[in-house]
């Protein structure tokens, strides 16, 4: 009779050993396409992006006590449709929309690292820089906000992290600061067979100058419609917190509240505040989430814009345009870069 632990160390195994060949070939692409001089642009405008990497797997059934098994029956569940998400390709797609559009500040989402019992890790950060650096582009990691760890002992641990990636191809801008942390206001679900569960949301920034002008560039990702006490007050902190300055910022980010204002009042607090760049795209509906969470739906199911680049005190946008939101698989599963679209933006500081 095959035990639970046996069944979970075999999905593990199997996870493990995947993921390994294809970081080394990964690897060597990269070795091999590595980035000489970066190459200067030619704009006097910041092009930024948003970008929720999504963590591979709904983690709903470890949080449903009435899951057959426990949590230990919705170990092997989640493990499986994180292996059928394929992060390692849809890093590549995502690499791709990033080359394409040429952002020189980039705020990321659900940047997941999964440490499995086998030793195997897949660190989402590592393997984008991988397909970066493929792609004969540079970016550094100059913010990130440590959220959520969630250890099951023997089993999984999950961390997520926010990000900011800075262009290091972008002439004219320095980053003079950065700084993170989380939100007082959390969700927590109380008495699991691990403890008290947080999916901590926090916030990373960068202060910088392009070209002699200042700039704040904030990047978060705030609790889910679910519960929207929780995600108000975090966008209160938001607003009093990171985004409370005198510099010009550009804003960006999952903040789960619908623009037409279906779910909860935080996009209303925002725009309180902050000039939404979708605006310019007068009543195109923009949707950004959300794919099913296997990615393997073959028709977009996007119908929600949540993810959003927000601007304060600067001279110009222009309007912000979506990507990530087209199949970049055709025949096999996943169909989808991520359960979220993301968000390009153009702006001029001054």
């Amino acid at each position: 009779m095959i035990t639970e632990e046996k069944q979970m160390s075999s999905v593990f195994t199997r996870t493990g050993r995947r993921t390994i060949v294809l970081l080394a070939a990964l690897a060597t692409l990269a070795a091999l396409l590595a980035p000489g001089p970066a190459q200067a642009k030619s704009k006097r405008e910041l092009t930024v992006m948003t970008q929720n990497l999504y963590l591979g797997a709904s983690l709903a059934p470890a949080l449903n006590p009435d899951f057959p098994g426990g949590l230990f029956g919705a170990l092997p569940v989640i493990v499986d449709e994180f292996t059928r998400t394929d992060y390692v390709a849809r890093s590549a797609a995502i690499a791709d929309e990033i080359a394409a559009a040429g952002p020189d500040l980039i705020g990321l989402q659900e940047v997941a690292l999964w440490s499995f019992a086998t030793g195997q890790t897949v660190d989402f950060l590592d393997i984008l820089e991988l397909q970066l650096a493929a792609r004969g582009l540079s970016y550094s990691a100059e913010a990130t906000s440590l959220n959520a760890e969630i250890v099951v002992p023997g089993a999984v641990t999950f961390r997520d992290r926010d990000v900011i990636l800075v262009n290091q191809g972008t002439p004219g801008l320095v980053i003079t600061g950065s700084d993170s942390g989380i939100y007082e206001a959390q969700f927590v679900v109380p008495g699991t067979p691990i403890g008290d569960i947080s999916f901590t949301r926090g916030w990373a920034l960068v202060d910088g100058t392009f070209e002699g002008k200042e700039f704040r560039f904030v990047n978060t990702h705030l609790e889910t419609e679910d519960f929207a006490f929780f995600q108000e007050a975090q966008a209160v902190e938001f607003l009093a917190g990171p985004a409370d300055t005198d510099r010009p910022v550009i804003a960006v980010g999952d903040f789960n509240s619908a623009a037409d204002g279906s779910t909860t009042d935080t996009y209303g607090l925002l725009t309180g505040s902050f000039r939404d760049t979708w605006g310019a795209n007068r009543r195109a509906p923009g949707p950004t989430c959300c794919q099913a969470s296997d990615l393997a739906n073959k028709k977009s199911e996007l119908n929600s814009r949540i993810d959003l680049v927000l601007t304060r005190d600067v001279a110009k946008t222009w309007p912000a345009k979506v990507v990530t939101d087209k199949r970049f698989q055709k025949k096999t599963a996943p169909f989808w870069a991520s359960d979220h679209a993301g968000v390009v933006a153009v702006i001029q500081l001054g």
